[in-house]
């Protein structure tokens, strides 16, 4: 996976989840794609956003999941903090939603991968 973007970090406030990462010089405009994927070998959810011609993938390792398992529950926005812009990853708790249940008593992912979801997020 190219064109990665690691979460460093995530705050939580009352309305909003910020998540802070470190940006290599791309100040492309990012456009939130609604979509998801996971990366059962670095025990990762992956956010995807569209660039005109390409697409990066945040990386949501487990170090954050606990604040990401709050914003969940209360169905507060997700914003990535990359250089100077906010977006907010639109669809994010639809596709995590489908993800949880889909990782739930599922080998396919990984037996690793299921429980630490399960440990973290069920």
């Amino acid at each position: 996976m190219q064109n990665r973007i690691e979460i460093l970090n995530a705050t939580l406030s009352d309305d909003q989840l910020r998540l802070a990462c470190q940006t290599e010089g791309n100040e492309a405009e990012r456009k939130p794609s609604g979509q998801m994927l996971v990366d059962s070998d670095h025990f990762a959810f992956v956010y995807i956003l569209e660039l005109a011609d390409s697409f990066e993938y945040v990386i949501i390792k487990e170090h954050v999941w606990p604040e990401l398992k709050q914003a969940h529950a209360q169905k507060i926005p997700v914003v990535l903090e990359a250089g100077d812009q906010t977006i907010e990853l639109a669809g994010l708790h639809e596709e995590l939603e489908y993800l949880l249940e889909n990782i739930k008593d599922n080998a396919n992912y990984g037996e690793e991968m299921e429980e630490k979801v399960k440990r973290v997020f069920l």
